[in-house]
């Protein structure tokens, strides 16, 4: 009998989170969930310690890194934006993190993915800047979730998005239009350097892009393709790319 090859490393970074009295490091079940069973990887937290970390040894370690959405907010200082309104969630530890990681990974070549504030760090990582509330931006949508609705209903279709010809996305698509969740405030302004779109939404907001220059599979997306990943064939196939893409990345080493 054969035993079957380890799965890929994916780390996952955490959100710093206060639940009374102490600070924990979570990550959502969702994002786990989906990696395990989408993308077929062995996902593990990784701390937002910032420059207590070696990114040298997270980058030896991991096959892979996904980025995930989160209540908190970019701190705007990241992108020179203005000055977040009272009540405005952020987390400094996870800024720590996520920034620095992101472009060290990708200029490594390790696949990434990143979701809704992982697109947005991604974004600003890059040097691009943030709406921080796009419901006000003239021409734009209200791309935020009804908070009195259901989950299952927030987390359902909310609007189209136009798949960029000859992309990554559009060769994981059955068409050039898809559904997608909208659970957002904030989203892209400026689009960071090197970046190339992917998908937008009906008002033009930038939702998908990957890196130009990256060697691997690099892709930031504003929606949870996440949420019940394996009903939705779209979203299933954007996990099913990025494990296949952490799996070279696993053989490349295990060759070495």
């Amino acid at each position: 009998m054969h035993a079957s090859p380890p799965r890929p490393l994916v780390g996952v970074p955490a959100c710093r989170k206060l639940i009374e009295p102490h600070p924990f490091h979570t990550v959502g079940e969702k994002y786990l969930t989906a990696l395990t069973d989408a993308a077929e990887v062995l996902p593990l937290l990784v701390p937002a310690l910032g420059e207590r970390l070696s990114l040298g040894q997270l980058l030896a370690q991991f096959d892979g890194f996904l980025f995930t959405g989160s209540i908190s907010n970019v701190e705007p200082r990241h992108y020179e934006g203005p000055a977040s309104r009272s009540g405005t969630a952020h987390d400094p530890a996870r800024d720590a993190t996520t920034l620095p990681l992101l472009r060290a990974a990708v200029a490594e070549g390790i696949p990434v993915l990143a979701i809704c504030r992982g697109h947005q760090e991604m974004n600003v990582a890059f040097g691009g800047s943030l709406h921080q509330h796009l419901q006000e931006q003239p021409g734009l949508m209200d791309h935020r979730e009804p908070q009195s609705d259901s989950l299952e209903r927030q987390y359902g279709p909310a609007h189209q998005v136009r798949l960029t010809p000859g992309g990554l996305l559009a060769g994981l698509a059955d068409g050039p239009i898809q559904q997608v969740n909208s659970l957002h405030q904030q989203g892209v302004d400026r689009l960071g350097e090197g970046l190339r779109v992917e998908a937008v939404a009906p008002d033009g907001l930038i939702e998908a892009f990957t890196v130009v220059t990256a060697p691997s599979f690099t892709l930031g997306v504003q929606w949870h393709p996440e949420w019940q990943v394996s009903n939705n064939r779209f979203y299933r196939a954007i996990f099913a790319a990025f494990g296949e893409a952490c799996r070279r990345h696993a053989g490349r080493g295990r060759a070495a």
